[in-house]
């Protein structure tokens, strides 16, 4: 889905003053616009099912139903349908959860002010947005786990293995395309590949496989 010139987001908090502060956040960057507010996970839900919404911003703790339980909902009923939680818990759990429910990111509130609005643009981008702490868990995630996937290093071909680690690094298709000599198509192209033959679905799990891989530092 092509990115919209303006995308139509909904709030979902049931503190009145905290989604008043992300309007006025968002609204002040010409390509993004609230038309919308919630104050619980079930109105969140029904608004974005029936409203010409591009992307949610959900509270991790709401009433009626949480932002995960939100998303998870969402990301099954409407898939094409970006969603971020917003938490003032760094908390390992809620990121974990968060990203298995289908969110495209998880932003501190401590942090809300300089990264709401960019996670908003990586997530129409199909990209996902952690906060910095959050990278840091993941890796011990896969320590913790260890394991080899040789099956999965070998279905790729070298220059999937070029453009994983790219993607792991945080460049973006035209970043990627320029160093690689190739069209941004053929970019996206690589990347739908890669995410098929590895059954993985965003940039967060090729950063998890590369740091697995050994194709990045942590």
């Amino acid at each position: 889905m092509p990115i919209p010139l303006v995308t139509r987001i909904l709030v979902a908090d049931d503190f009145p003053v905290v989604r008043s502060g992300l309007k006025r956040l968002l609204d002040a960057q010409a390509d993004l616009a609230v038309v919308a507010e919630a104050e619980d996970g079930a109105e969140a839900v029904e608004m974005a099912l029936r409203e010409d919404i591009h992307l949610v911003v959900l509270d991790v703790s709401m009433p009626r139903m949480t932002g995960i339980q939100a998303a998870e909902e969402l990301h099954r009923r409407k898939p094409e349908l970006k969603t971020l939680i917003l938490s003032m818990h760094d908390s390992e759990q809620y990121l974990f959860e968060a990203l298995k429910a289908g969110a495209s990111g998880y932003v501190l509130k401590s942090g809300a002010d300089t990264d709401i609005v960019e996670a908003c643009r990586a997530a129409m981008r199909g990209d996902s947005f952690l906060y910095p702490s959050a990278v840091t868990t993941l890796v011990r995630d896969y320590v913790t786990r260890g394991g080899h996937d040789e099956e999965h290093f070998e279905i790729l071909t070298p220059r999937e293995i070029e453009v994983v680690k790219l993607i792991a690094e945080a460049q973006t298709s035209k970043e990627i395309a320029a160093a690689l000599s190739i069209s941004v198509k053929t970019v996206d192209r690589h990347r739908q590949n890669i995410l098929d033959k590895l059954g993985m679905r965003d940039r967060v799990e090729l950063t998890r496989y590369a740091i697995r891989r050994g194709l990045i530092q942590a």
